[in-house]
């Protein structure tokens, strides 16, 4: 079972780059991404699993107390309350009074989150500006109630949007798309595609992850409706010769068009050669003897090793050695 499933990834991974994807599935465009923010908070409301004091929670106690009238004398000390970091991300275009779900996370020695509720906590991006505010009570899932990780909650859509990240994507005259894998041979396609339907040269092909596209006279003020044509273009997508290992669990993954040079290789009982234009297999003396023709692809040089019973750990070291003597077309990646 575990060979044909190793023979179907392959097999499924290289055949699947002969097809066409979108453009949005392709590319980004400079500016649209989502934007991490971040606050300091506190939860209250923990039955005894809290932080039980620390020189940061203690200090937010005061402060808290002090705004909302009160100045204790004393160190505050209480295991019913949590010191947490807080966490959302903005999308792209999010809109003031929209939600988001946060992500709550103790800092100190709080044993569990289960049952609190986050204070009044303010967000923050990376210029230091807040963008959300978030409160409300947590939810740590999970099996078994959330023991496994129950220093870390969530609230859905406990976030709301107090500041806009205004792009006037409408009124740009020039958008930036960038290649989320860098291929010389995509960005050439993306650029001929989108000039033939456009019908001008509106889009430049600047590297092997940059298109510059221009905005066309009768698409200003429509940039929205441009993109939605723009992006349901379909490109045929290039791919470096790739084989992906993982040596831990024994997947193979291969992408690309990976073809062999003639080459004999000897592993254990099994020796392969490719050669000639015929393909064959031969025993002698013991001695399993596998020829291949010239040119051969690696999706048929493991549907055979597979036939002689080779398994995961095998097909690695023959990969790996056919690379080494440069028989082999494409890279290896060790994950």
């Amino acid at each position: 079972m575990k060979l044909l499933l190793l023979c179907t990834l392959l097999l499924f991974s290289t055949h699947a780059f002969t097809k066409s994807s979108r453009i949005k599935d392709l590319v980004t465009i400079k500016g649209v991404r989502e934007n991490p923010i971040i606050g300091y908070g506190l939860v209250i409301g923990l039955n005894g699993s809290g932080d039980g004091g620390g020189e940061i929670t203690n200090i937010s106690l005061k402060r808290m107390f002090q705004k909302l009238g009160l100045n204790p004398q004393n160190e505050i000390s209480s295991k019913n309350v949590a010191a947490v970091i807080v966490t959302a991300k903005m999308k792209a275009f999010s809109r003031i009074g929209q939600k988001l779900d946060v992500t709550v996370s103790s800092i100190g020695d709080a044993s569990s989150l289960a049952g609190g509720t986050l204070l009044v906590t303010p967000l923050k991006a990376g210029d230091g500006n807040i963008y959300a505010i978030t409160s409300g009570s947590l939810s740590i899932g999970g099996l078994n109630q959330g023991k496994k990780f129950a220093t870390t909650a969530v609230i859905p859509g406990g976030a709301t949007v107090e500041k806009e990240v205004d792009l006037d994507f409408d009124k740009k005259e020039s958008l930036r798309l960038s290649l989320k894998n860098p291929d010389f041979t995509t960005a050439a396609r993306i650029e001929k595609i989108i000039n033939q339907e456009l019908g001008g040269k509106y889009a430049a092909a600047r590297d092997a992850t940059t298109l510059d596209l221009i905005i066309p006279a009768h698409y200003k003020r429509k940039v929205v409706q441009l993109m939605a044509i723009v992006e349901n273009f379909n490109v045929t997508s290039d791919t470096r010769a790739v084989i992906v290992i993982n040596e831990r669990t024994g997947t193979i993954v291969a992408g690309g068009n990976i073809v062999l040079r003639p080459v004999a290789i000897s592993h254990r009982d099994l020796t392969i050669e490719v050669k000639g234009d015929a393909a064959g297999a031969a025993n002698k003396n013991g001695q399993a003897f596998y020829y291949m023709k010239k040119q051969t692809t690696l999706n048929e040089l493991v549907k055979s090793l597979n036939a002689f019973g080779a398994t995961p750990e095998d097909l690695i070291s023959i990969f790996q050695t056919l690379k080494s003597s440069g028989a082999l077309i494409g890279d290896i990646e060790l994950i």
